[in-house]
């Protein structure tokens, strides 16, 4: 657990390249498992009103678009979302370093696709810059296993957190029976396996 709490009050959410393209690279964890867990983090963050920050790059390429899903679930974040050209490293594109600091919040939950590029760079920098960082792992993933294990390594010894989504969830409701607890817990529930 990080040294503060994340909570809905002092957390901004950054989700980097969900895009249909690049997340048709990974094979560390199944599509539709990373793509339900994404956009329950993006349903989250709107439900519990945390700051979300939405960025892709390149769209018009082999990464394609954004999730069109989060157009619905976020659509002025959508509409605001970074489109970077090229730049590896999502802080490296001034307007994204602006958004996250715009958000007034230190404690960033970070996902993005691919872990081992997309995600990792912006985790060191925000790391970096003094940044407490929670990296849902599940909520990305990397074009094969070896390259997802080494580069959540990498965060991890840096001083990232690595969570899964579910475990962000109930760390953000903190308790199930609150007004936030009630407001995200079917959005868990529908990650669940259905018997």
């Amino acid at each position: 657990m990080p040294a503060q709490p994340f909570t809905a009050d002092n957390t901004a959410m950054l989700l980097i390249d969900h895009q249909v393209g690049t997340m048709g690279w990974v094979t560390s964890i199944a599509f539709d498992e990373m793509k339900a867990n994404a956009l329950a983090l993006a349903k989250t963050a709107k439900a519990l009103n945390i700051p979300l920050v939405l960025t892709s790059s390149m769209e018009e390429y082999a990464q394609g678009p954004l999730l069109s899903e989060l157009a619905d679930i976020a659509p002025e974040e959508f509409t605001a979302r970074i489109q970077r050209q090229g730049v590896v490293n999502a802080f490296d594109d001034e307007h994204f370093a602006a958004a996250v600091k715009a958000t007034g919040r230190t404690n960033l939950i970070i996902a993005g696709v691919t872990n081992d590029v997309c995600t990792v760079y912006p985790t060191l920098t925000a790391l970096a810059q003094g940044n407490q960082v929670q990296v849902v792992a599940d909520a990305g993933g990397s074009p094969t296993k070896t390259a997802d294990d080494i580069s959540i390594r990498r965060m991890d010894k840096a001083g990232a957190t690595i969570t899964t989504t579910n475990q962000l969830l109930a760390e953000l409701a903190q308790n199930w029976t609150t007004e936030n607890g009630s407001k995200i817990i079917n959005i868990l529930m529908e990650l669940l396996p259905q018997n």
